[in-house]
C-alpha cells in the first residue's frame, strides 16, 4: 500500500479532530440545552456535568480510534466486525450510563418527567438502563460512522493508486515505444552517412554534422514526451537536409504549415517518423524519386498534419505496416485518448498520404 503524502495524512487528521470536537461539542450542548430549558435543571452542576461526560467520551473515542486501528477492525468480515462494534458499544455504555446517573442530566432520561412533568420519577433502575442504552447506542453510531468513513477513504485512496498504476503503465508503455523507435530512426541515420563516406568525404562530414543534430535531438526526446510543432520540424529539416546529401535531386521538399499550428504541441518524434516512413517506403524506392510535401493547419480544433509522398506501384512493403508508424499510432492514444489519430491513404495506387489529428488540449 502506498503511504499518504505528509500532506494528506495532516488534512486527515484536522478533519478527524474537527469532527471530533465539533460532534461531541453539539452533543453535549443539545443535551445541557434540553437540561436547562426543558427541565430548568440548576445551570451550573448541568453545564459541568455535560463538559465533563461528553469531554471523557471524546477522550475514550479516541483511544478507542488507536485500538481498533492496531487491531485491525477495518480488514475484518463486516459480520464480524458488525458484532464487535454491538459489543464495545455496550461495553462502553455501562460505565457512561453509571456516571450519567449521578448528575442532573439523569433527569432527561426519567420517563415519568418525560411524559406528563408531572414530577415522579422513575425507579433508579429504569433510569440507569436507560442511560445505559443511550450511551451504548451513541458509541454504536461512533463506531459505525469512523468506519463508514474509514471504508470511503481507503475506496478512495483504492482509486488513486489505482490511477497512479495506470499512469505508471502508460509511461512505460510510452517509454518502451519510444526505446523501439529511437534507434530505428539513428539507424538509418548512420546508413546515409556511411553511404557518403566511400564517394564524397566532404559531404559527409557534413552529414555527420547534420547527424549530431538529430542525436541531440533523439537523446534529449527520452526526457520529455510533447514538444512544438516548430521544435520538431527543424529536426525533421535536419533529417531532410541529411537525406538529401544521399538522394540528391530524386528528392524535393514542399512545407507549408501555418504559423497557428507550429505553436502545437505534438508528441516528440511523430513527424520524424512519419517523413522517414514516407522516404524510406516511397522516394526511396523510386528511380526518379519524388516530392515530400508536409501541411500542416488548424481545422476543427484539431491539429491536422498531411504527409503526402509517391510511392511504387508494387511496393516492397506494404507502408502502413511499418513499426514506426505502429509506434506512433500507439503512442498518440496514449497521450490524446481515442480523438487522436493516425491514417496511411492508399486510394491512390502511386501516392501515399499519411494524416495525423491531434486534439488541441483547451
Amino acid at each position: 500500500m502506498t503511504a499518504a503524502s505528509p500532506q494528506a495524512s495532516a488534512a486527515a487528521g484536522r478533519l478527524y479532530w474537527a469532527c471530533q470536537v465539533g460532534g461531541w461539542g453539539v452533543y453535549a450542548g443539545s443535551k445541557a440545552w434540553a437540561a436547562l430549558f426543558y427541565l430548568h435543571l440548576p445551570w451550573l452542576p448541568t453545564i459541568t456535568a455535560a463538559l465533563v461526560l461528553h469531554g471523557a467520551a471524546l477522550g475514550l473515542t479516541h483511544a478507542l480510534r488507536g485500538y481498533v486501528r492496531r487491531r485491525k477492525w477495518g480488514m475484518l468480515p463486516r459480520g464480524r466486525l458488525a458484532l464487535r462494534i454491538v459489543l464495545a458499544g455496550l461495553v462502553l455504555g455501562v460505565p457512561f450510563g453509571f456516571a450519567t446517573n449521578l448528575t442532573p442530566l439523569a433527569a432527561l432520561h426519567d420517563p415519568g418527567i418525560l411524559e406528563d412533568g408531572s414530577g415522579l420519577s422513575a425507579g433508579p433502575g429504569v433510569v440507569l438502563l436507560l442511560n445505559t442504552i443511550n450511551w451504548a447506542l451513541v458509541f454504536m453510531i461512533w463506531l459505525a460512522l469512523y468506519f463508514s468513513a474509514l471504508a470511503v477513504r481507503q475506496f478512495r485512496a483504492a482509486e488513486l493508486r489505482e490511477s497512479e498504476l495506470a499512469r505508471a503503465l502508460q509511461l512505460a508503455e510510452l517509454r518502451l515505444l519510444k526505446s523501439q523507435l529511437n534507434p530505428h530512426f539513428l539507424f538509418n541515420a548512420l546508413n546515409t552517412v556511411r553511404s557518403l563516406i566511400a564517394h564524397d568525404p566532404a559531404r559527409a562530414q557534413d552529414a555527420v554534422t547534420r547527424l549530431a543534430n538529430t542525436l541531440r535531438y533523439t537523446l534529449s526526446s527520452a526526457r520529455e514526451e510533447l514538444v512544438s510543432l516548430a521544435q520538431e520540424l527543424e529536426i525533421v529539416q535536419d533529417y531532410l537536409d541529411l537525406e538529401s546529401l544521399r538522394l540528391e535531386d530524386r528528392l524535393s521538399i514542399d512545407c507549408e504549415v501555418s504559423a497557428e499550428a507550429r505553436g502545437v504541441r505534438i508528441p516528440v518524434m511523430l513527424l520524424q517518423t512519419v517523413v522517414e516512413n514516407a522516404i524510406k517506403h516511397g522516394i526511396a524506392e523510386l528511380p526518379a524519386g519524388g516530392v515530400l510535401r508536409i501541411h500542416g493547419e488548424l481545422r476543427d480544433g484539431a491539429l491536422i498534419l498531411e504527409v503526402e509522398n509517391p510511392r511504387p506501384l508494387s511496393p516492397r512493403r506494404e507502408v502502413s505496416e511499418g513499426v514506426g508508424l505502429r509506434n506512433a499510432a500507439e503512442r498518440l492514444r496514449l497521450l490524446f485518448g481515442e480523438r487522436a489519430s493516425l491514417d496511411v491513404d492508399l486510394s491512390r495506387p502511386e501516392m501515399a498520404t499519411t494524416r495525423v489529428r491531434i486534439p488541441i488540449r483547451a
